[in-house]
């Protein structure tokens, strides 16, 4: 059935996801790259019961709200999606969404919300990128219907949004300083003149897969390149060919990936030139980085998120706290000064051995790090061995705390609980399971990634005494 062209629709508001809604005939209408106060026709291209999908074909009045996006790839790409929104818009949305996600999915009426933090740097705001690299590029919608003979060359960097076979070609990504643009382009052009294989991801085939790019306030640089088939003699060339172009980089990794899928983290990093890891400085910390590390994207707002996350931990010298999901130790050691014990769990073996060996390096020596699943070490042994945490805190991945995670820590009845989180939604939900021990006694929202929907939440949680 062919899908309708609605004309003349007014979006309305900011949806979940990034998105845009519109109302049409009492049907919700999603439309994304739009901002609320556009006046636009729309092409739908899905059509539910409850709601439609679509994308817009024509603007006849742009929203007095709108600002020029900044970036070529706007709308192909998939990041950066609120480009055309100004910054100060972004932040109310996002603030909006911490709010009413708590009160819709948590069923919680916080006691208050504070304003959130907003990131002092809008651009260049990231330590971190992957490409994908493709040997077809991505063909826009334009560009299809214009109907003109187009050379599918290869690319490299970003996936088109919901598509995981198609690679947008990236001319210059703004989201990353110097010298990543130019550690890709050249990498592009080098491999095209040498005649290199891009992969293809629908036939899982070809030599050049990933590309994990890694910059650090200290000024050193990572680069991760990920082969999918073991060339030896065209994997050297083109190392060397890095290594000579960017002799400022300090750590030339590769690996060979033959799996069906990108994940890296069960595969051997091998290092090429220089050395395994860069290091982040933070408030007179070091912090070792290796190729598998987590380590927040946007680091001066993840100073202000660490700095949050103590002040609600509220140690005054004498407590042990748990950080759960505490990767290379970055939140452990923020407390550390202030408490008598820090325990840090971690899934990654080589992001613990980091934070080890970060303890080690900043001279502090009251911390333990454990590799494991924090639903597997969470046990009644487990807080025997390591004392009976006064204070937790928790940061864990997008889909939030695992039930036994949870448990243990309503077991453990800690007199703080502060949840760090990307995901509100996930949060809220792992909020609502640990009610009523826990009230919420304190909210911060925090703007990690500029351009995006995406909002990191801090919630403070206090143990209900009966």
């Amino acid at each position: 059935m062919k899908k309708p062209l609605l004309e003349n629709v007014e979006i309305h508001k900011i949806a979940a996801g990034g998105k845009s809604l519109a109302l049409v005939d009492g049907k919700v209408l999603f439309v994304p790259n739009t901002v609320p106060g556009d006046v636009v026709d729309v092409q739908v291209t899905r059509k539910r019961s409850s709601f439609m999908e679509g994308f817009v074909v024509r603007v006849h009045a742009y929203s007095p709200t709108r600002v020029a996006p900044f970036c070529a790839h706007f709308g192909t790409c998939g990041g950066c999606k609120w480009q055309n929104l100004p910054y100060d818009a972004q932040t109310r949305f996002k603030q909006e969404e911490v709010e009413e996600t708590l009160r819709r999915v948590g069923k919680i009426k916080p006691r208050g919300v504070a304003p959130i933090i907003a990131s002092p740097c809008t651009r260049e705001y990231r330590n971190k990128l992957e490409f994908t690299f493709s040997d077809r590029r991505y063909l826009t919608r334009q560009e299809i219907a214009d109907g003109a003979i187009i050379e599918r060359s290869p690319s490299l960097g970003f996936h088109a949004p919901g598509l995981f076979d198609k690679v947008v070609d990236i001319e210059h990504c703004h989201l990353q300083a110097e010298p990543s643009n130019s550690i890709r382009s050249f990498i592009r052009r080098h491999a095209i003149a040498r005649g290199l294989s891009f992969y293809s991801i629908r036939e899982r085939r070809g030599f050049l897969r990933t590309l994990v790019i890694r910059t650090s306030s200290t000024g050193e640089v990572m680069v991760i390149v990920v082969f999918g088939e073991d060339r030896r003699e065209d994997r050297e060339q083109l190392l060397d060919a890095i290594a000579g172009e960017f002799p400022a980089i300090s750590s030339l990794l590769y690996t060979v990936n033959e799996k069906g899928n990108d994940s890296i983290n069960d595969l051997d990093i091998i290092t090429y030139r220089g050395a395994a890891h860069i290091f982040e400085e933070m408030e007179g910390l070091r912090f070792k980085i290796g190729p598998k590390s987590f380590y927040q994207t946007n680091p001066l707002q993840a100073r202000a998120l660490y700095r949050k996350a103590r002040e609600f931990a509220g140690l005054s010298g004498d407590e042990i706290a748990y950080d759960l999901y505490t990767g290379t130790g970055t939140i452990a050691h923020f407390l550390a000064r202030d408490a008598r014990l820090v325990v840090g769990i971690e899934n990654v073996p080589e992001a613990i051995a980091d934070a080890r060996e970060n303890s080690i390096i900043n001279n502090v020596s009251n911390t333990r790090f454990f590799a494991g699943d924090a639903k597997d070490l969470m046990n009644d042994a487990f807080i025997a061995a390591n004392g009976r945490p006064d204070a937790i805190i928790t940061d864990p991945p997008r889909a939030g705390m695992h039930a036994s995670v949870i448990d243990a820590i309503l077991r453990t009845a800690p007199a703080r609980v502060v949840y760090v989180s990307c995901n509100p939604a996930t949060q809220a939900r792992d909020i609502q399971l640990m009610q009523p021990a826990y009230s919420v006694e304190a909210v911060q929202p925090v703007d990690m990634f500029p351009h995006t929907h995406h909002v990191e939440s801090v919630v403070l949680l206090r143990r209900v005494v009966e």
